[in-house]
């Protein structure tokens, strides 16, 4: 059994591999699965190349195709074709996810419940699976949304899109759940989706098929684990499926080329305030207050506080502080702090980056 600490490890790096399915290794886990949940095995097992495909190529078999953009549909009949289903409305049967990954998932947790306790579970998701969560969690939820704007733009047309996104076993992306209760004993009850989870993506259980996804070809990251990258897609699939994204802030693709030629004005005129945020950390507050004009508000021993109004959003306020300590080359390290709108002094500011107030801020040397 591992420790907690090598099952975290273990699944994380489960949950953020790229490149080519292991489709052998894949099919064998899903036919454990079925013979595990008691289920014969289905029919046909379908590949595609993105989550985005295999939504479609689902929602044409359990016959939402009305729902689908005719480009969609077109291309989810030759993924079905290519794997020798014929993409008829119900062919498929009724979803197995429950069957194959909810109940074992249900009696793993319980079996462990039952060993530890309490207390002592509570402990091993701590441990082994919270580590894990709000990253994945994150990333899935970024998918599925992603899906759900391909597939339906109209802000009430998505209703289909997640309701055949519900029926989706996340793969590699159950990771969290597979850290906490996975290979802990033997017959163990999660093995199939497990296996299946260290070879693919996401995937669709039904009684006569399975609609499985390759995992990313790319996936970029902050240190926050957040989706991250300024000159190209952040997760991107096979088949083009790609996903954008600065510091986990969803963004256009053609918003990020347009970074590299961003002026104070362009970014003055953008209305979105959220994207116009990211303009302003791409360009440098420091250099957009001072090529923008910006006047200083206040000054004192601490600093100078600089405040510059956007429509729309909050100003953007920061305290331009002086580094006490020289450097080798005996000059001085010039800073600046990013600090609430309601600063109104450059003392306040930087008190509240120590999370003081002004009249309690009282440093011996600023460094």
């Amino acid at each position: 059994m591992l420790a907690d600490e090598d099952r975290t490890a273990h699944w994380r790096t489960v949950a953020a591999a790229t490149g080519p399915a292991d489709r052998a290794a894949a099919e064998e886990g899903i036919g454990r699965a079925y013979e595990q949940a008691g289920l014969t095995a289905p029919e046909w097992i379908v590949w595609a190349g993105s989550p985005l495909a295999a939504t479609a190529a689902v929602m044409l078999l359990t016959g939402q195709e009305d729902r689908l953009p005719q480009e969609f549909a077109e291309r989810a009949a030759g993924t079905l074709r290519a794997s020798g289903v014929e993409p008829v409305a119900g062919g498929v049967g009724a979803s197995v996810r429950e069957a194959v990954r909810t109940h074992p998932w249900a009696r793993a947790r319980q079996r462990l419940h039952d060993d530890l306790g309490p207390a002592g579970w509570a402990g091993r998701w701590a441990l082994s699976a919270a580590p894990l969560w709000d990253v994945t969690r994150a990333l899935t939820e970024r998918v599925r949304t992603g899906v759900v704007e391909a597939m339906a733009p109209e802000p009430d047309g998505g209703t289909a899109v997640r309701l055949a996104l519900l029926d989706a076993v996340l793969g590699q992306h159950d990771a969290p759940w597979l850290a906490a209760v996975a290979d802990t004993a033997e017959p163990d009850p999660l093995a199939g989706v497990a296996a299946v989870a260290r070879a693919a993506g996401w995937w669709w259980p039904y009684e006569k098929a399975v609609i499985v996804a390759e995992r990313p070809v790319e996936l970029h990251r902050d240190e926050a684990g957040r989706l991250d990258r300024g000159d190209g897609p952040a997760l991107a699939f096979p088949d083009g499926f790609a996903l954008y994204a600065w510091r986990g802030m969803p963004v256009p693709a053609e918003f990020l080329q347009q970074l590299g030629e961003l002026t104070p004005d362009r970014i003055r005129e953008e209305e979105n305030a959220e994207l116009r945020r990211v303009m302003l950390e791409h360009y440098g507050y420091e250099r957009y207050l001072e090529e923008s004009g910006a006047e200083p508000v206040h000054r004192d021993e601490t600093g100078v506080l600089w405040r510059i109004a956007l429509d729309g959003d909050e100003p953007v306020v920061m305290v331009e502080v002086v580094n006490s300590t020289p450097e080798p080359d005996g000059t001085h390290r010039t800073y600046w702090l990013r600090v609430p709108p309601r600063v109104r002094t450059a003392r306040e500011g930087v008190a509240w980056t120590f999370g003081v107030d002004a009249d309690t801020y009282r440093p011996e040397r600023e460094t």
